[in-house]
Order: structure tokens, then C-alpha cells, then sequence
């Protein structure tokens, strides 16, 4: 039901899609009047919005704006202080659980079938009939009644399709009967996401539903929510799964929630004109309107290229210039500037193994040179092999066979995965940044926090208090003072918001050194590496490919079941 076609702005690549909506009925999520209050502070109110079928909407908003307040509210767990929320006759709402420890006692295919609630109630009641030992005529009946609405929900096909939603997410089927509580977390995070998508719910709330999935799983939940045909809302962090299925983005901001139509892309592009057009006070109101109404035209004119550029008219009528503004939120200001150029050289690394602590091969006989201009991620379907190799050639892990050595030039900055030891301290942020610099002017020291959006007495918070954002914005805060050539950086993304992980995206873009990555983030990844490298048991997989392309190759593949002996 869908197609999809890529346009780009400014390099910056934006996907809508296109869904033929004259087959859905009226089913939809009806926002009256809303608004909700927590003392004094208002998260947003008189919202008016309707969600209707066959569209996925992407809600973003900053730290604390309330995007999951909405989703809570939408799903009948947080009540509004005013306005209502309707749903259409009959329809049903499913919702991505986050207890992982809920269901531990139940097999994993009945954990995903009691989804689908009205199913299973009468599964268990038509059971419970049939194990009657005195069956009555009146249980007959009832029993017959309960068939005819099992037989309408498709329950015959429950198991099977519950199964191959479960098989679709990774779950071996010799797991689908285990315990929950016998499965490891990334195994039950797949498992309530099966569960949440279980029956083709009519409308579906996801919470962030690419967190600790593996990417080939989020590349199969891009594609089933691709061709979802009912109402979809998800909150996420994750900018390439949002652009893959979003086709409105649900703001919120200004403590209101706008609706606009596009995908995340195409919101973060319009609003950062907007911005730009904001900040030039002389231009003129026609000279700005008419830059606006062309930003709309080019989006428009690639829109209209696709063969669903009939039904998509509607849509496009609704683009207005007074739609587009300036979003108050804070974007950091993360600038990278080496002290030198990287030479030719810059690390070479010859037979380097390691095994884990539980005898698993990690890597091993790994041979590769770092050239100048590479920009590479490390990518395992082991994530402790990249960040065993990151501590290893950054002088951390003595535990290793074979050899590495850095270029004479080349001056590291390192972004850990695990940051806790750094802040293990009674520091307040000035006196924590302070170690790391020779300048601790307080100027200096709050120009660089500044940055990282600690303002006014935010820079004598301790350090050990902070969030795990605010500690990753202080470790990038650090490795801006240090003016390195070459960056490390395992999971960089890690507890970063969307404007903060978008601003770290467009500096390293523009980096002039190396770059040596592990990240799930596939729009960082793709618009940075120039390089990819995987960490196998017999070896690696090393292109000089985009990343999309390497995800899809069955060349990478057959390659893989080599390396993996799969």
C-alpha cells in the first residue's frame, strides 16, 4: 500500500511516503480540547488533532516536552487535566509494553497472543466451557457463540501468525513455548514488541520501540509498519527509523502540538530555515515568504515524481508557509577543531585477537590499515567486540594478541561506552571540565558549557548527579578541549536527545580528521563513514561502501555465513 521516494535538501537526505487511503474506513484517534498540567507547569494544552488510518506519526519534542505524556494519556494510563480523547466504534488500541519482567512467567507465544485481549478472553472462556466435566445445553450455546467470534477474529490462525510475527523479530522458534523469564532482555524487548503488533491492532502506540533492538530487526519493523493499513503513533530517538515511517510529524512545542505533514527530515529542514530566516531582521517579509514557498515547491515537485502523486495532492494543499517556524528548542554547539592536519599514516593494526571472559571469540587475526580521510565504523553481531578493540587501541586493555600503531600525528580524543568512572567524583561541572584543560579561566571553562547548554548556576551542579544526556554532553564538552585528529567514539548517540545527537551528526559530517565508530544509529553512521569494517571469530568484512548498501548486499551476506561459519 505504500511507495516511497527520497528527495534531498541541503545534502540531507529526506524519504516520504505515500499510502492510497480510499480503502480505510473512518477509524481514527480523535484529540479534543487537551491539555495536561503537573502543578504549576503545563506540559501543552488545547490540543485539536485527529490521527487517522493508513498514516504514522512521529512525535518528537525535547527532553521533558512530553512525548510520552501524550502516548500515556492516548493509552488511558495518565488521565488529562481537560479534554478528551475518542476512539472510533469497536476499534482497538495496542500498546508497547516497557516491563520486561511482566509476563516472566508465561510461554513466550502466549505472552504475544494475549495482545490481542478480547481473543484471548474468549479463547479462555471457550477452554474453560470445554473442560466442563457436566456440559450443559446452555454451555453448548454458549460455547457455539464463542466459535462464531473466535472464527471472526481469525483465532484459528492466532498461534500461527503469532509465531511468525515472533520468528520475524529473531526469536528462534524453539524459544516461541519457553518462559519469558528464560529469555535474555534484548530476546524480551522483541517479544513485546511481537505482542504489541500481535492482531493487527486498529491503532498502535509505540514508545521508543527500536531501543536495544539489533539492526536487522529494526530494518524488518521499518518495513512491517512500511505496510501497516490502521493508525500509528511512535516516539523515538532514532532519525532513519522515524524518516522510514513517519508520514506526519507530531510536534510538540511552544507547549502546543502541531501536526505537520513529512517525516522528521523534512521537519528538521523547514524549521531550521525558518531559524535562519528568523535571525536575518532586515530581509524582507516578501523575500522571506517567497524563499519559503520555493523550500515547499522543491519538496512538492519530488512528491510529485511518484507514481502516488495523485493521492498525495491532498496532502501537499495543506503545506503552507504560515505551517513553517523557527522550533524554540536548544541544539548544543559541538566544533571539533584539530590542532593539525593527520598525516598518511595513522593506525596500523596487524593480528589483533581477543577473547572474552567467557572463552567467546570476540575478534580474531584482524589485519587493517586507517588511511587519511577514513571515516569507518566497526560493526559485530558481538557489540562487546567494537568496544574490546576501541579500549585496546586507545592503551586500555593490555589483554591482547598482536599489534597496533598509531601514526606520529595523530592526536585521539575517545567517547567511552561506559562514562560512570568519569564521574565518580564531588566536582561540580566547572572544577570536573577544569581537569582536562590548561585554560580554567571561568570564562573559558563556561564558554565550553555553554555550549553543551549548562547556563548560569547549571555549571555548579555536581558532576555525579547529572543525567545520563547531560554526562554524555559533558564527555563531548571534554573532547572538544582536547583539539584532536582523530575521534573515537563507541555508541555516540547513547541517552543524547534528537537535537543533540542531530547537532553531534552535522559537526562530524563536516570533520576534518578520522573517525573510528561503533553506533546503532544508521542516519550517523550513514552520513559520516565512508568506511565499513566487521569484527568476525575468523577475521573481517572490510568495504569502502555506504551503509544502507552494506546492510542490503548479498554479497556482504554470503560473506557473512563464511565469516560466521553460518
Amino acid at each position: 500500500m505504500w511507495a516511497g521516494k527520497a528527495s534531498r535538501f541541503d545534502n540531507l537526505q529526506i524519504t516520504f511516503f505515500f499510502r492510497d487511503t480510499r480503502i480505510f474506513s473512518n477509524i481514527m484517534i480523535s484529540v479534543n480540547n487537551l491539555a495536561i498540567q503537573f502543578g504549576k507547569r503545563v506540559l501543552f494544552s488545547d490540543v485539536n488533532l485527529k490521527f487517522t488510518a493508513g498514516n504514522c506519526y512521529g512525535v518528537i519534542g525535547a527532553n521533558g516536552a512530553g512525548k510520552s505524556t501524550l502516548i500515556r494519556m492516548l493509552s488511558g494510563e495518565l488521565d488529562p487535566t481537560r479534554g478528551s480523547i475518542q476512539f472510533g466504534p469497536g476499534e482497538r488500541l495496542s500498546v508497547l509494553k516497557q516491563d520486561h519482567f511482566e509476563f516472566d512467567e508465561l510461554p513466550v507465544i502466549e505472552t504475544v497472543m494475549m495482545g490481542h485481549d478480547l481473543l484471548w478472553k474468549i479463547k479462555e472462556e471457550k477452554d474453560a466451557i470445554y473442560l466442563k466435566e457436566d456440559f450443559s445445553d446452555a454451555d453448548g450455546i454458549r460455547a457455539s457463540e464463542l466459535e462464531e467470534k473466535f472464527a471472526e477474529l481469525e483465532g484459528w490462525n492466532a498461534e500461527s501468525d503469532a509465531a511468525s510475527l515472533l520468528s520475524g523479530l529473531g526469536i528462534r522458534e524453539e524459544k516461541h513455548y519457553m518462559l519469558m523469564k528464560d529469555l535474555s532482555g534484548k530476546e524480551k524487548v522483541k517479544v513485546l514488541l511481537a505482542r504489541a503488533l500481535f492482531g493487527k491492532p486498529d491503532n498502535l502506540l509505540l514508545d521508543e520501540p527500536t531501543n536495544d533492538l539489533d539492526v536487522e530487526t529494526v530494518m524488518w519493523l521499518e518495513n512491517y509498519l512500511a505496510n501497516y493499513e490502521n493508525t500509528v503513533l511512535v516516539v523515538s530517538h532514532d532519525r532513519h527509523f522515524l524518516d522510514a515511517v513517519s508520514t506526519y510529524t507530531v510536534d510538540i512545542d511552544y507547549g502546543k502540538i502541531s501536526l505537520f505533514a513529512g517525516n522528521y527530515s523534512f521537519w528538521y529542514e523547514s524549521s531550521q530555515l525558518a531559524l535562519r530566516q528568523q535571525q536575518m531582521q532586515n530581509k524582507k517579509a516578501e523575500e522571506k515568504r517567497k524563499e519559503l514557498e520555493e523550500f515547499i515547491r522543491r519538496f512538492s515537485a519530488n512528491v510529485a515524481k511518484s507514481r502516488q502523486a495523485t493521492s498525495r495532492r491532498k496532502m501537499l494543499e495543506k503545506l503552507n508557509v504560515d505551517e513553517i517556524q523557527p522550533s524554540t528548542r536548544k541544539y548544543p554547539g559541538i566544533i571539533f577543531t584539530p590542532e593539525r592536519e593527520p598525516g598518511n599514516m595513522v593506525l596500523e593494526v596487524s593480528g589483533l585477537s581477543k577473547t572474552a571472559e567467557d572463552g567467546s571469540i570476540l575478534f580474531d587475526d584482524v589485519n587493517f590499515n586507517i588511511e587519511k580521510n577514513d571515516k569507518v565504523v566497526f560493526v559485530s553481531r558481538d557489540p562487546r567486540a567494537m568496544t574490546a578493540l576501541f579500549e585496546i587501541i586507545n592503551g586500555q586493555d593490555p589483554h591482547f594478541k598482536g599489534h597496533y600503531n598509531w601514526g606520529q600525528t595523530i592526536t585521539k580524543a575517545y567517547l567511552p561506552l561506559d562514562n560512570s568512572d568519569f564521574f565518580a567524583t564531588d566536582f561540580n561541572l566547572m572544577d570536573w571540565l577544569a581537569q582536562y584543560t590548561d585554560d580554567t579561566l571561568e570564562s573559558n571553562l563556561r564558554s565550553y558549557l555553554g555550549k553543551m547548554l549548562f547556563s548560569g548556576d547549571e555549571v555548579y551542579k555536581q558532576a555525579k548527579v547529572l543525567s545520563g544526556g547531560e554526562k554524555m554532553r559533558c564527555m563531548i564538552a571534554r573532547m572538544m578541549l582536547e583539539n584532536a585528529n582523530l575521534m573515537i567514539l563507541d555508541s555516540p548517540t547513547n541517552h543524547l536527545d534528537l537535537e543533540s545527537i542531530q547537532a553531534f551528526n552535522n559537526t562530524l559530517i563536516n570533520f576534518k580528521g578520522n573517525i573510528l565508530m561503533a553506533s546503532h544509529d544508521r542516519e550517523f553512521v550513514d552520513t559520516v563513514c565512508n568506511r565499513i569494517i566487521e569484527l568476525t571469530p575468523k577475521g573481517i568484512i572490510d568495504k569502502q561502501m555506504n551503509y544502507e548498501d552494506y546492510l542490503l548486499s548479498n554479497d556482504i551476506k554470503a560473506i557473512q555465513e563464511r565469516m560466521y561459519g553460518a
